[in-house]
């Protein structure tokens, strides 16, 4: 699939049940937990993990769906921790898409709409072995924090000072 750059895409909350969101989460997932276990993705687990969305909609928090054209590629969450402090999760680019500033873009998505919200802090946590997302982070400006919240598979926790 060609995929168009980037900055053409559009970025829009989407509700994490629609059939779109539903399939970018499974290729998240699926990669995800393949790479963690060594092995494919049972589909058992993905459904675990996608759960129902509400950490992600209504008041909590709000999902990020990218689309190139008409097609899904790429998906970002922002959970509301409190006034004026986010966590950015779910962050995840289809392999088609991947490249030329699509991680920033789409990061840059969901600070945006933080921002919009009042948040001026970002945290997010991730796993040691997803070394592509760690490096984004970094040179997006995200730095360690100390550890916080309860996710057993987090091993690094950075935040961002949104001005």
């Amino acid at each position: 699939m060609n995929v168009p750059a980037p900055d053409t895409w559009s970025i829009a909350p989407a509700p994490v049940g629609d059939p779109d969101c539903r399939a970018v989460l499974h290729a998240y997932l699926d990669e995800l937990i393949s790479r963690y276990y060594g092995r494919p993705a049972e589909e058992t687990e993905i459904a675990h993990e996608v759960g129902d969305g509400t950490d992600l909609s209504g008041g909590r928090g709000v999902f990020l769906l990218a689309r190139a054209g008409a097609a899904p590629v790429a998906c970002a969450g922002v959970r509301w921790l409190s006034a004026d402090t986010g966590e950015l999760t779910r962050v995840f680019v289809t392999r088609s898409a991947r490249r030329g500033g699509a991680g920033r873009r789409l990061v840059g998505a969901a600070e945006e709409t933080a921002r919009s919200r009042g948040v001026t802090r970002m945290l997010l946590n991730t796993r040691r072995d997803l070394t592509e997302a760690i490096a984004l982070y970094t040179r997006l400006g995200y730095r360690p924090t100390d550890p916080y919240g309860d996710d057993p598979y987090a091993e690094i926790w950075l935040s961002k000072e949104l001005v």
